[in-house]
């Protein structure tokens, strides 16, 4: 059901219909793990971009993949799309970190999709608005209705549980009307991973809101009616465990990719952590790397040599370019 809330987000003028810009960013610190790519940010970094691109109404589609992400991005084409898509990809998993410092990647914190909501909540700069789209009928208004009674700065300007309808049929446009009409600063999409994620790059060019990124569980957190695990827990990548004895249905997509973990650990991670050492390339093998690039009617960009974090940035600045 959708739910308009008043506030204050009325007096800022209507919503723009100019679409946002959309230009890659080849500065951002960006490393491959499992075939996703993500930002080595922490997250300060993090909730610090969020609040930019909210504040200067630049978009930044965040997406959170986790394990399951990584599991299910290896069959599902646009599943893997959407995360590339991203203007930020945070590690939203703990096996994900683990298996990033075994690579030598600099990962070294876990930046949860739901621990950044709940620090974008805090006091900040400017007040957060928000719309929660998704999550089971009446969970969404009742995730609305405590946060705006809640001391935190962040308010919902609006909700809506659209059902389980297919992604075209909740992607009408009088739903992305209501949506851009609450000019909220942050969109929270709940529809499941794969679902989420699809619903958003359907309609990213249409929606007028900033921030937009699926956050999975929030919307429950927000809510009340499941709650996270304790920290301790979160820090030794038990949360799954805390989660399925809220939910015990979850346990089969957690064995699921408990298994394709296992499997991923002797196809690809073993053998990608020893190729690694075998052929790490020498300073001297970085220090003769090139780069030609020929910019007319015509573009090219020529590259020779081995490359790596520490002399990426000629090859940054000419993609730039």
């Amino acid at each position: 059901m959708p739910g308009e809330v008043p506030s204050n987000a009325d007096q800022r003028g209507p919503a723009s219909s100019k679409p946002f810009t959309v230009a890659t960013d080849f500065q951002r610190p960006v490393f491959c793990i499992l075939g996703l790519p993500f930002d080595a940010v922490t997250e300060r970094a993090a909730i610090a971009t969020v609040r930019e691109a909210a504040l200067v109404g630049r978009r930044c589609f965040l997406s959170t993949p986790n394990l399951n992400f990584a599991v299910g991005c290896r069959t599902d084409d646009q599943f893997r799309e959407s995360v590339l898509r991203s203007d930020l990809s945070v590690v939203d998993g703990m096996p994900l970190v683990w298996i990033a410092k075994a690579l030598g990647l600099p990962f070294h914190e876990r930046v949860a999709g739901s621990s950044l909501f709940d620090d974008l909540r805090r006091p900040g700069p400017t007040p957060l608005t928000t719309y929660l789209f998704g999550g089971p009928d009446g969970v969404a208004e009742q995730a609305c209705r405590a946060l705006n009674a809640s001391p935190d700065s962040m308010h919902c300007v609006g909700f809506r549980s659209p059902g389980f309808g297919s992604i075209a049929q909740i992607s009408s446009s009088d739903i992305i009307a209501a949506i851009n009409a609450s000019q909220a600063d942050l969109l929270v999409v709940a529809l499941g991973a794969k679902k989420g994620q699809a619903w958003i790059l359907r309609n990213l060019d249409q929606l007028q809101t900033p921030v937009v990124s699926h956050l999975g569980a929030v919307i429950n957190f927000v809510a009340g009616t499941v709650t996270r695990a304790p920290r301790r827990w979160q820090r030794l990548g038990l949360e799954w465990f805390w989660r399925i004895r809220q939910e015990p249905q979850l346990w089969r997509r957690y064995a699921a990719d408990g298994v394709a973990l296992s499997r991923l650990l002797v196809t690809r991670i073993v053998p990608g952590m020893i190729a690694a050492r075998l052929r790490r390339p020498d300073g001297i093998d970085f220090q003769r790397a090139t780069v030609h690039s020929t910019m007319g009617a015509s573009n090219s960009i020529v590259m020779s040599g081995a490359w790596g974090a520490d002399n990426l940035q000629p090859l940054r600045d000419a993609f730039t370019s």
